[in-house]
């Protein structure tokens, strides 16, 4: 890995605290549309249209015509021309950011997982896994990976029962990918008898996968995610990245905010799935090794207390995993050899 100049790794902090703020003080007047005024029998009333977000064409109701109504309504121009201003820095920053060496998700991508986050996934508590956390996890550490980085799999791990952390119940996926008149379908699993847990564009390779941690070893069937309404697949060890997330911003033209792995035990992860791929499989568990020795090596350097923390969860969790672990750790190339040690010395018996 390379590292990214200390002036590019001060601006992605800035863009983080900047979303962070942005997402805390989040309200209608984040969303671009007008008011309307409509006559009912008893009076008239104030709604405010938006087509913006994930949802298509919305109304909401603000009130009758009255003093309280129209102070809403100047509230609203004034937190607007705030949000703007606040939008237009952070992609100046994401303009500084890429002069300055930071990895950048494909478009494509970057717009499928922005409108995500605007139907409010990340707010529930889904986590971006895979190939696009782990380019959000080099920014976040301040590197740039070796790694091939391109791919157009987006895959989206969340809870069976989602930690609600603002007041929003749910969030339509289906809707959301729909809305953004891209072609995503639903892509048939396995069996015709299965609900879909993944979503297509027909004659593309982008496509999203919804994963969600299996209960048991025989745990495979899609499970129902009520408050994305949708489907996900069970994988295996899956909690073990869901209970340590962390917020992360995600890098194109402008930026996103979404939920990512523990550095650690996305590494650690890595490794033990890599172990479990099928024959056919084989490139993908290559390309697993190869990002989780990445950030096991970056860790050793800047964070060693990380993987130390990482390791002491996962002696928490069934043996067996910790001797998947330590066959797929001696794969790695001799220079990890100090980190692997590191981590031998501290997993359970």
């Amino acid at each position: 890995m390379i590292r990214q100049p200390v002036e590019t790794q001060t601006l992605y902090a800035e863009i983080s605290e900047r979303l962070r703020a942005l997402e805390a003080v989040r309200s209608f007047a984040s969303l671009s549309g007008s008011f309307a005024k409509k006559q009912v029998s008893d009076g008239d009333y104030w709604y405010f249209k938006t087509s913006e977000g994930a949802g298509g064409q919305r109304e909401y109701f603000i009130g009758p015509d009255n003093r309280a109504t129209q102070a809403i309504m100047k509230s609203y121009v004034a937190g607007r021309l705030e949000a703007e201003a606040a939008l237009a820095q952070i992609e100046r920053l994401c303009a500084m950011l890429r002069h300055g060496g930071a990895m950048l998700t494909d478009t494509p991508s970057a717009r499928v997982i922005s409108g995500l986050a605007s139907a409010g996934v990340f707010r529930l508590g889904a986590v971006l896994v895979g190939t696009h956390a782990f380019i959000a996890l080099g920014n976040l550490l301040g590197v740039r990976w070796e790694s091939a980085l391109r791919t157009q799999d987006i895959d989206l791990a969340a809870s069976r029962v989602l930690h609600v952390i603002v007041p929003q119940t749910e969030a339509d996926l289906p809707k959301a990918l729909d809305a953004l008149n891209m072609g995503f379908l639903p892509a048939p699993g396995l069996s015709p008898n299965e609900a879909e847990t993944s979503f297509k564009v027909r004659g593309q390779a982008l496509r999203v996968d919804l994963l969600t941690p299996a209960s048991g070893a025989r745990d495979d069937k899609p499970v129902f995610i009520p408050m994305l309404k949708a489907a996900a697949q069970p994988l295996e060890m899956l909690d073990y990245l869901l209970d340590a997330s962390i917020p992360a911003p995600l890098l194109n033209g402008g930026a996103t905010l979404v939920n990512v792995p523990d550095p650690a035990r996305f590494a650690l992860h890595k490794l033990i799935v890599s172990g479990r791929r099928q024959v056919f499989e084989q490139v993908k568990a290559g390309k697993d090794r190869q990002q989780a020795s990445e950030v096991i090596s970056t860790l050793y350097d800047d964070r060693r207390g990380d993987l130390g923390l990482a390791v002491e969860e996962l002696n928490k969790r069934p043996a067996l995993w910790r001797t998947r672990l330590r066959r797929e750790l001696a794969k790695l190339t001799n220079d990890t050899k100090a980190a692997r040690e590191m981590i031998l010395r501290g997993l359970a018996k």
